[in-house]
């Protein structure tokens, strides 16, 4: 069955577009339109998509606030579209914030070589998210206690016995119990991510105490234009500091940074001394931020004294700075299937034998606390 999208813009021309890129798809299918966010919290309800594309800026209601709205009446995966200007940045980390799951930039050709490539990702885009919907809708199942045994009874002078309980195994998840620590030491944390990222970064980050004693470099696959907005967002959220990288940055406790979109973050130095290099994104790469390159320099940088984690996202980005981290000694973490928005760049490090453990995103922070000792 063809995954149903609704498509939201107030623009004919990018509607009609939009939907001919999904349409011939034979995946996908576009099953209705709106001019507004009203029109599209009324759609949402009445047609259920598996899937919608929303724009920010429209009359009536805008897409930030219908995002809002849809979430609390019909929990449905959201694409949002963007300019890629400082402001389009601080509406779409706005929608994210709200409930959407992922965004693209309106001018395509700003992400993308050709329009082939422009109309895969499109496509693809979509075609990850509606595995979301199920998830987003199913409800909350509490597991009832098991029924306590019945006294014996008297009835027509016949003895009813009650049943004997069976042993129940115990319930095996990452997201019950206590962590532990392994006793290792550490001198950096290194966290990749992308489709998802914004809003799994955040709830990490915003957990960290003031007084967190290393630093963090943070690889969020992001246009040049939002990287800056985002880390200006974190840093306004956060009890830690939070900068976009720049070339030459020492790496200092209690602080992030966040690669620049565009380019790629390297690390240079040891110890007191360690820099950040800020590199032109090379134009043969795939990912401007890229995982693999951040991942990479803090293997030779920092041997096994690295503590990653790489999050839901689309792709394989992270797999091979895993594999170098982890030949060096490095503690390697992934999000788990559950909490993830796309379960891409985790399940690649997972797969490959390369994380020592799955973690649900709500408890991430808390073990990063309890592997270094703070809690």
């Amino acid at each position: 069955m063809a995954v149903k999208v609704l498509v939201v813009d107030d623009s004919s021309f990018f509607r009609r577009r939009v939907s001919e890129i999904i349409n011939s798809d034979p995946r996908l299918e576009v099953i209705d339109i709106a001019v507004n966010g009203k029109e599209a919290v009324e759609k949402a309800k009445s047609l259920k998509p598996d899937v919608i594309t929303m724009d920010i800026e429209m009359p009536v209601m805008d897409g930030i606030t219908a995002v809002r709205e849809i979430m609390k009446a019909s929990p449905t995966p959201i694409l949002m579209f963007s300019s890629l200007t400082h402001d389009g940045a601080k509406a779409t980390l706005d929608a994210l914030d709200a409930g959407a799951l992922d965004f693209l930039p309106k001018k395509f050709e700003d992400i993308a070589r050709n329009r082939d490539e422009a109309v895969s990702l499109l496509q693809q885009r979509v075609s990850e998210l509606s595995r979301k919907r199920a998830f987003m809708r199913r409800p909350a199942i509490t597991p009832r206690a098991p029924e306590p045994a019945r006294p014996a009874t008297r009835e027509t002078g016949t003895r009813s016995v009650a049943p004997t309980a069976k042993p129940t195994a115990p319930v095996r998840s990452a997201s019950i119990g206590r962590f532990k620590a392994t006793g290792k030491k550490y001198k950096l944390v290194a966290i990749g991510t992308s489709t998802g990222g914004p809003v799994a970064l955040q709830k990490i980050l915003t957990k960290l105490p003031a007084n967190f004693p290393l630093p963090i470099v943070l690889v969020q696959h992001m246009p040049a234009t939002f990287t800056a907005a985002f880390a200006s967002r974190l840093n306004s959220l956060c009890k830690i500091s939070v900068k976009e990288a720049e070339d030459g940055d020492v790496l200092q406790p209690g602080n992030a940074y966040l690669a620049p979109g565009g380019k790629q973050m390297m690390l240079d130095g040891r110890g007191p001394a360690s820099r950040l290099k800020i590199l032109d994104g090379g134009d043969r790469m795939n990912y401007k931020p890229c995982v693999d390159v951040t991942f990479g320099s803090a293997a030779k940088t920092y041997g096994s004294s690295v503590l990653s984690m790489v999050l839901t996202g689309m792709g394989a980005d992270g797999r091979e700075g895993s594999r170098m981290l982890k030949d060096q000694g490095a503690t390697i973490w992934a999000q788990d299937e559950d909490s993830c928005v796309v379960y891409g760049m985790p399940q690649a490090v997972a797969k490959a034998g390369l994380s020592t453990e799955d973690l649900p995103l709500e408890r991430i922070a808390e073990r990063i606390l309890v592997e270094l000792g703070m809690q």
